[in-house]
């Protein structure tokens, strides 16, 4: 579809409690455009839209579409007979999806797509703050709220568009990059792709939409993505010094990391992170190297990182439960989760690890289950809470796993199921933790009930 985003006064917004859909809103409101919507459920991400002067509607039916919109947006998790998506082409309004949205806009922009099945949002916005800091102004969309910006998203002025490219249902194929960064490749979202091989291909199919005089960057260690290349350039990050830009003698200690950077094999500076996590040493590296690329110097990009304190939900540290810790964190994948603990015990080394987990999407928990089932081995305690039902994302084959199998399947000793969040409370309380982390982990709700314990 053709459509002059400009030309957009009046925009609908189905599903605008989703990080991708809030960010569309933001976009609009940034341009003084009218914008309303409808979402489920309230949360963090609804309220602050409606502090925004965005109208809410908490039920999705539709009299919620008059004619007059100029554009629907919708969540790509919405069906085909969605009430409002239905309303809105009969009144012949134009809908995009989140994902053909982002091929329009970034039609606009040099883009800039960090795709990879992890660490995407946190080496986004990473490199969104440190354009900013060097006065480059980029427009950033990512998924998560950034402290620095109160939202997800940054309207720039400058050509540079940083995006978020997820690979679910292969949406980053919407996209029309510049610059593509691939963190790492790993299996996932099997409810839509056939195996790793395909999920590689798909990958590829992304890089070969570069164009003449685009860039890949990509992780030199990490073996799924050896085979995807760009026939042009491509530019390397990682541990192995082949690379183009490279890290060493990294040291962790209670509270940050430091580390070394090269650049073709010359030292670049002294780099340290107050986030933890060999996954956030390699986010930063893929954000220097896109930076250095475009010409930024190593104090420009130093005091960039030397500020970045995260993003919501990603090691968020909420606050104390008693003498312990509470942090929340998204992730969702087996191997994401095995950095988090690892990050965790880094950072608090004397401190007990309590892991309460709820498994995003069945499909998820079913195909990668043993994947889960050996990734906790750091944990000292394992709270696992009921599979998170992903609205539009299910099917029912694969509804009757459990998070009791996952649990089965853990050699641990200290391993609790939960049935729902009532009582993964009265499981706390059962253990009563002293002086421990309290890592509430998953992509679902279970972020409210670690904010709960913290009020």
């Amino acid at each position: 579809m053709d459509l002059d985003l400009a030309k957009v006064n009046k925009v609908y917004l189905s599903g605008l409690g989703g990080i991708g859909l809030s960010a569309v809103a933001y976009y609009f409101l940034s341009q003084g455009k009218s914008v309303s919507g409808s979402d489920l459920t309230k949360s963090e991400i609804t309220k602050r839209l409606e502090n925004q002067g965005v109208l809410v509607n908490y039920q999705q039916k539709e009299t919620n579409i008059k004619e007059g919109f100029d554009l629907l947006v919708y969540t790509s998790a919405l069906p085909e007979d969605h009430p409002e998506l239905v309303k809105a082409r009969n009144l012949k309004i134009p809908t995009l999806s989140y994902f053909q949205f982002l091929g329009i806009l970034s039609k606009d922009y040099q883009t800039i797509a960090v795709t990879g099945t992890n660490g995407k949002t946190t080496t986004t916005a990473m490199l969104g703050l440190i354009l900013e800091k060097a006065g480059l102004d980029p427009t950033v969309i990512v998924g998560s709220l950034v402290p620095q910006w109160g939202k997800n998203f940054r309207l720039g002025k400058s050509d540079i568009l940083v995006v978020e490219a997820c690979e679910w249902k292969a949406h980053m194929l919407e996209l029309n990059p510049n610059i593509i960064v691939l963190t790492n490749v790993a299996e996932d979202h099997l409810d839509f792709y056939q195996d790793l091989d395909d999920i590689k291909k798909h990958f590829q199919k992304f890089v070969n939409k570069l164009p003449s005089d685009g860039i890949l960057i990509k992780n030199i260690d990490d073996q799924n993505s050896q085979n995807i290349v760009n026939q042009n350039r491509n530019l390397l990050f990682g541990q192995n010094k082949k690379a183009d830009c490279y890290f060493a003698d990294l040291e962790v200690s209670a509270g940050q990391q430091e580390f070394k950077v090269y650049l073709d094999e010359k030292l670049f500076g002294d780099f340290h992170l107050t986030v933890p996590g060999l996954y956030n040493v390699y986010n930063a590296l893929a954000a220097i190297t896109v930076a250095s690329h475009l010409g930024l110097n190593k104090h420009q990009i130093w005091n960039a990182l030397n500020e970045f304190v995260g993003t919501w939900r990603r090691f968020e540290l909420l606050g104390n439960f008693k003498s312990n810790l509470v942090i929340s964190d998204y992730a969702h994948h087996p191997d994401a989760i095995k950095g988090l603990l690892k990050a965790a015990k880094d950072f608090y080394p004397d401190r007990k690890l309590i892991a309460i987990f709820q498994p995003h999407h069945h499909n998820r928990t079913l195909t990668l289950i043993n994947d889960f089932a050996k990734s906790f081995d750091l944990a000292d305690q394992i709270i696992i809470s009921e599979i998170y039902q992903v609205g539009g994302r299910e099917d029912k084959e694969h509804e009757d796993v459990s998070s009791l199998d996952v649990l089965k399947l853990i050699s641990h000793s200290k391993k609790y199921y939960a049935a729902d969040f009532s009582e993964v409370k009265q499981i706390i309380k059962k253990i009563n933790p002293v002086d421990s982390v309290l890592l509430f982990i998953g992509a679902g709700d279970i972020d409210n009930l670690a904010r709960e314990l913290v009020t």
